[in-house]
């Protein structure tokens, strides 16, 4: 499924235009590029979520990264990858989003994770998903976090915001 989800897929710029290949690659060639015991890197999914007037989205502080991030995780050997990004909206924020009849990737990113503990340094293989949800449903922190809040695409910057953060704001507008 992932593989036809990312030849459906056309990258608007250069770098996930790399990615692009690199995942379908990781795909071809490593049966256990779904489980995070691929130690040199996996696949990983993640929401982008946005309000329904399109100038918010709901960024989650990473309590282990400390940056500012959209909700996602490992899939742990489900290659339903926006199954994976549902479960973990749902985990980490409290929203229950809907699975979509004809989903299409919203962005992809290739990024380095630092070692931690006894886990390597390695990368995530992220397939990002688009939601549009009422900004007014009940949100709730999970423990994976420090803080949890809508944030307005015009204060995007002074948060520490990862730049693929930024790509999908622009994305949007």
């Amino acid at each position: 499924m992932l593989n036809s989800l990312l030849n459906k897929y056309f990258p608007d710029n250069e770098n996930e235009k790399i990615f692009k290949l690199k995942m379908l690659q990781l795909l071809e060639s490593q049966p256990l590029c779904f489980s995070r015991e691929l130690l040199t890197g996996h696949f990983t999914a993640s929401a982008f979520i946005i309000n329904q007037q399109l100038t918010h989205t709901l960024l989650l502080k990473h309590a282990k990264l400390n940056s500012w991030l959209q909700p996602g995780g490992h899939c742990d050997g489900d290659p339903d990858v926006e199954n994976v990004a549902i479960k973990e909206v749902f985990e980490e924020t409290g929203l229950i989003v809907e699975k979509s009849p004809n989903p299409e990737i919203f962005d992809i990113d290739i990024h380095t994770i630092p070692e931690r503990k006894s886990v390597p340094e390695h990368l995530h293989y992220d397939v990002r998903f688009l939601f549009i949800v009422d900004e007014n449903e009940k949100i709730q922190i999970s423990d994976e976090s420090t803080d949890l809040k809508w944030i307005p695409f015009s204060e995007i910057e002074t948060y520490i915001i990862d730049e693929s953060v930024r790509r999908m704001v622009r994305k949007i507008g």
